[in-house]
């Protein structure tokens, strides 16, 4: 089963499964683009790889000189097809700052592709341009606005038209997100307190979870 990969420990006994770094399932394109192979050359390999990598870079690639790669006996789709597969697993690569190259290896030879293809797609993922592949990753990559800047103050109530909240403290708080817009909301000091505990919940719960050996690969 190639959707989970055999560890071995140092000692030389079978350790635990673990989970190969693109995920539990293998990608259809992933599964796809390994059939390729069967037809042993790897030069059209090698030359796809070069548009993942300028795909990569900056975030596009021209149409005409990619598809140039087409020959009669290694077809248009077939490119289309181990590209799709090869941006997958270097994605997925890239993705993982503490993935270690012999595991990298490990699950690739388990996908049963020729060891001059490991080969080649280690190179991309652990050589030279693996810094500016990851930030041009994570450019890429869809995110929300991030909180730019927060501003608080106490205010005090002195009256209102139901008399309840005379001289009752509250909150306002105003956000500004790094897409310029600003957010803002009140509340009382009591409800505070309940956002300050569930916060610091979350976090402790966050790094409890980055704690765990499931994710460490």
């Amino acid at each position: 089963n190639m959707a989970a990969v055999q560890v071995m420990a140092r000692s030389g006994a079978l350790g635990a499964d673990r989970i190969p770094f693109w995920g539990i399932s293998i990608p259809n394109e992933v599964k796809l683009m390994a059939k390729l192979f069967k037809r042993g050359d790897l030069s059209e390999f090698k030359k796809v790889l070069k548009f993942v990598v300028k795909y990569l870079e900056e975030g596009s690639m021209d149409e005409e000189d990619f598809v140039s790669i087409a020959t009669n006996s290694f077809p248009e789709e077939a490119v289309r097809v181990m590209f799709a597969g090869a941006l997958t697993l270097v994605r997925k690569a890239l993705r993982q700052s503490s993935l270690k190259t012999e595991n990298f290896k490990e699950d690739l030879t388990s996908l049963k592709l020729p060891p001059e293809a490991v080969s080649d797609l280690h190179k991309i993922v652990y050589g030279k341009r693996k810094v500016v592949l990851e930030r041009s990753l994570m450019s890429q990559a869809p995110h929300l606005p991030k909180l730019a800047n927060l501003r608080w103050r106490v205010d005090v109530t002195i009256s209102n038209t139901s008399l309840n909240r005379v001289l009752e403290p509250f909150i306002f708080v105003e956000l500004t997100l790094s897409n310029g817009t600003i957010k803002t909301f009140e509340l009382p000091v009591p409800k505070f307190h309940e956002l300050r505990y569930n916060v610091a919940s979350i976090l402790k719960e966050m790094e409890d979870i980055e704690k765990k050996n499931i994710l460490k690969v």
